[in-house]
This record gives structure tokens, C-alpha cells and sequence, in this order.
């Protein structure tokens, strides 16, 4: 014999799938931005991103580099040449940026949508 549905595990599965469902559009909208570290300079220096969206810093010079934020929420490990390092964004990420080891080296992030 098997047990009915009762009402609370109808609404705990359905709310459940709900939650799962909209993750996954919010992940399928995600957009990828590239920084390339070049020529002491980040490249292009002020992106638009949203939430939830990935950035990939790329070190093209052979000094090390960081991008790290001004506010100090968030930030690379030391990129050396040729090495990445992908961040994804949370509302932390808004503001400027700059490398520590460079810092007259800045950029900026705007948070859209």
C-alpha cells in the first residue's frame, strides 16, 4: 500500500522545483568577460557586468599582476605571465579595482540589471 501525497510535501517538492528551475535560467544568462593584463594596463579597464556572471583576468605582461578591489571584498591570487584566474560576480565586485603590486594599475566595475 503506499502512502498519499499530503499537502506539505506536495508544496516543500514543488517549491523546490521551482527554486532549482529559476537557478538554472539565471545560470543559462550568464555572460563570460575577458581582462587581459597588458602592458600595465587592464584591458578594457571599466566593464559592465551582472550578478552571476564570470570574469577571467589574464596576465599578458611578464611582471606579476593582481586585480583586487578597492574595498578589499574580493581579488585575484598573483597572476604570472600567461596565467588566468575567473572570478564569478556578486554585488561585492562593484567599484574600483587596482593590482597590488601596480597600483597606479586600476579598473572599474559597474553592476547592470
Amino acid at each position: 500500500m503506499t502512502n498519499p501525497i499530503t499537502r506539505r510535501a506536495f508544496i516543500a517538492t514543488t517549491l523546490t522545483v521551482a527554486a532549482v528551475a529559476q537557478t538554472g535560467v539565471a545560470l543559462a544568462q550568464s555572460t563570460e568577460h575577458a581582462v587581459e593584463i597588458k602592458s600595465f594596463a587592464f584591458q578594457p579597464a571599466d566593464i559592465k557586468v551582472k550578478v552571476g556572471d564570470t570574469i577571467t583576468f589574464t596576465n599578458a605582461d611578464g611582471a606579476p599582476h593582481t586585480a583586487t578591489s578597492k574595498s578589499g571584498t574580493w581579488g585575484t591570487k598573483r597572476l604570472n605571465r600567461r596565467k588566468s584566474e575567473t572570478m564569478t560576480v556578486t554585488k561585492d565586485f562593484a567599484g574600483e579595482y587596482f593590482c597590488k603590486f601596480h597600483p597606479n594599475m586600476k579598473g572599474s566595475i559597474t553592476i547592470v540589471g
